[in-house]
């Protein structure tokens, strides 16, 4: 087989029906999640028709400048969405920069990595490789570094007596908090870990799939599939260990005293 099979809007529409199904079972069971379910639906389409459109100009341009931009776009939505799937976040605007910080130091990092030294595109900033492979790795990388904050602002609140017990007793601020801070690193850290253990036997991945589906070999489609999954355990790993390292010491200061004032209060 060779070529891709191309879909018309009443093959998508039909997909859509059991979406509509869950919902109309939300409904019927009193769980109050149809309408969530309905709006994220929309939302999705009509983010992925304008990301179509955007990218379709973008690829033609062919604009590092514009690479840019879009990359810096994603950064800044991708930062949004860390600050709010916390229930407790950071106060000021250490609750939008720190995330955003800890991706683009991963994130970026690993993409440019990949773009210059495996993939190798000319030029190697093409939007057409680095857009996607871009929005990958900080799909990831956001999920990982939101639970892990998350975790780590609700398990300092629940444990404050005990770490400030450590901390009256002498011990340094980073010994204090090496508990709190080992839950939070494995709870962003899951994820990650839980998709490379099911790839392949429980799960075969996006990319892939859409790979094997628009005719490429499956021998490939595995190797650029292995490439993209140890770029995102590596961006969600260096993204999460220095996000809640820069959260910890944040929320603690230079007289090692806990400091949980700097956190907002929890959504209501």
């Amino acid at each position: 087989m060779t070529g891709y099979i191309a879909l018309s809007a009443t093959d998508i529409a039909l997909a859509a029906v059991f979406l509509l199904f869950n919902a109309g079972l939300s409904l019927s069971l009193q769980l109050g999640l149809e309408r969530k379910l309905l709006i994220s639906a929309a939302r999705m389409v009509v983010q992925l028709l304008l990301v179509g459109l955007v990218l379709k100009s973008v690829f033609s341009l062919g604009s590092p400048w514009f690479t840019l931009l879009i990359a810096l776009v994603m950064l800044g939505f991708a930062a949004r969405e860390i600050a709010a799937r916390q229930n407790r976040q950071l106060a000021g605007t250490w609750g939008y920069s720190l995330g955003a910080g800890a991706m683009m130091m991963s994130a970026a990092l690993v993409t440019v990595f990949a773009l210059t030294a495996q993939i190798r595109p000319d030029p190697w900033w093409s939007p057409q490789f680095a857009l996607p492979l871009f929005g990958m790795i900080l799909g990831n990388t956001m999920t990982g570094i939101s639970l892990g904050l998350d975790t780590l602002h609700g398990v300092l609140v629940r444990e404050q007596r005990g770490v400030e017990a450590r901390l009256l007793l002498g011990a340094p601020r980073m010994q204090a908090l090496r508990p709190v801070m080992r839950d939070a690193l494995r709870s962003g850290f899951t994820p990650i870990i839980n998709a490379m253990a099911a790839t392949g036997v429980v799960s075969l991945p996006g990319m892939m799939t859409g790979q094997i589906l628009s005719g490429v070999d499956p021998r490939e489609a595995v190797k650029y599939q292995l490439l993209i999954m140890f770029l995102i355990g590596g961006a969600t790993g260096l993204g999460v260990l220095g996000a809640v390292l820069a959260s910890a010491l944040r929320l603690t200061d230079a007289r090692h005293r806990l400091r949980l004032d700097r956190l907002r209060a929890p959504r209501s």
